[in-house]
C-alpha cells in the first residue's frame, strides 16, 4: 500500500467520514449522561484488546475475543435497546418536514431570541413556590422529539408561561391538575397530558405515578421532565430515562440551560 493513497481523498471520502463522525455524535449525546457511555467505552475496550491480540498473533485470545464480538452484535441490540429505540424516533422526527416548524424556519429572521427561548427564570421561581407548597405536578420540556403521540385533540394550548398561569394549571383543585403539561420555547402548549409510564421494576419505591411518567416519556424520546412531589414537595429532573441530582434550584437550571441547547 502506498503512503500517497492516504493523501488522494476523494470528495465522496470526505462525505463519508463526516457523515461517520455525525453518526457517532448522535450515538455519543444519545448515551451520554446514562450507564449505556460506560457499556459503550467496555465494548470500545474489548474491541481495540482484541486487535491487539491479533496483531500479537495471540491465537487463543484473539480467537477466544472473536467469538465473542462475532455474537455481540445481537447483545449489543438488547443491551441499547432503549437507545436504539431513541436514535430511531431522533432519526424519524422530522421535524424540517413538520409543517408547523417549515413555517418557523421560513419566520426565523423575523422573531426575537425572547419568541425562541424559555424564561427559564420564571420555571425555576414556580418549581421553587409550588416545592414550598407541596403543589404536585410533572412539567416536561420538548426538545426535538415529536410528542404528538401522547396528545388528543383536548390537549392542544397555546398559554403564555408565566408564574401565575403555572401554579393555577397546579392548583389542586384546577380541572388542569390531572396530568401534565408540555412547555415549548415559552409557551405551554399542551395540558392534561397523559404520558407512557415507564414498566421498569428497579425504580426507587420513593417515586410514585408522577416520576414513572417522566422516565417513560424520557425513555421514549429527547423531552426534559421535571417533577414535583405532593408529598415530599422535592423536585426530582428526569432525562434519557434517568433521574438526576441537583444541588439547588440554580444549579438545576444550569443544567436545564445546557441541556436544552444540546
Amino acid at each position: 500500500m502506498n503512503i500517497t493513497d492516504f493523501i488522494n481523498f476523494s470528495f465522496i471520502d470526505v462525505i463519508d467520514i463526516l457523515l461517520v463522525a455525525l453518526l457517532l455524535f448522535y450515538l455519543y449525546k444519545l448515551v451520554r449522561g446514562t450507564v449505556a457511555i460506560n457499556i459503550f467505552i467496555g465494548i470500545v475496550i474489548i474491541y481495540l484488546i482484541w486487535k491487539l491480540t491479533d496483531l500479537l498473533n495471540m491465537d487463543v485470545l484473539s480467537n477466544l475475543l472473536g467469538k465473542f464480538i462475532s455474537v455481540g452484535f445481537f447483545a449489543l441490540i438488547v443491551v441499547f435497546q432503549q437507545e436504539i429505540r431513541k436514535f430511531l424516533l431522533l432519526l424519524g422526527s422530522t421535524n424540517f418536514t413538520n409543517k408547523k416548524n417549515v413555517v418557523r424556519y421560513f419566520k426565523f429572521m423575523n422573531q426575537t431570541s425572547k419568541d425562541l427561548s424559555l424564561n427559564l427564570k420564571i420555571l425555576m421561581n414556580s418549581c421553587e413556590e409550588m416545592s414550598k407548597s407541596k403543589m404536585g405536578a410533572i412539567i416536561v420540556l420538548r426538545k426535538n422529539n415529536s410528542l404528538d403521540f401522547t396528545l388528543n385533540e383536548n390537549n392542544y394550548s397555546k398559554i403564555q408561561l408565566t408564574p401565575q398561569v403555572l401554579e393555577s394549571i397546579f392548583f389542586k383543585n384546577s380541572p388542569l391538575h390531572d396530568g401534565a403539561i408540555v412547555i415549548e420555547n415559552n409557551f405551554i402548549t399542551a395540558t392534561r397530558v397523559v404520558l407512557p409510564v415507564s414498566d421498569l421494576s428497579n425504580i426507587p419505591s420513593r417515586y410514585g405515578l408522577r416520576h414513572r411518567a417522566a422516565l417513560g416519556i424520557t425513555e421514549k424520546t429527547d423531552a426534559l421532565v421535571l417533577v414535583i412531589s405532593e408529598q415530599t414537595g422535592k423536585v426530582a429532573y428526569f432525562k434519557n430515562g434517568g433521574f438526576f441530582n441537583f444541588d439547588s434550584f440554580e444549579d438545576l437550571e444550569k443544567t436545564i440551560s445546557q441541556d436544552l441547547s444540546d
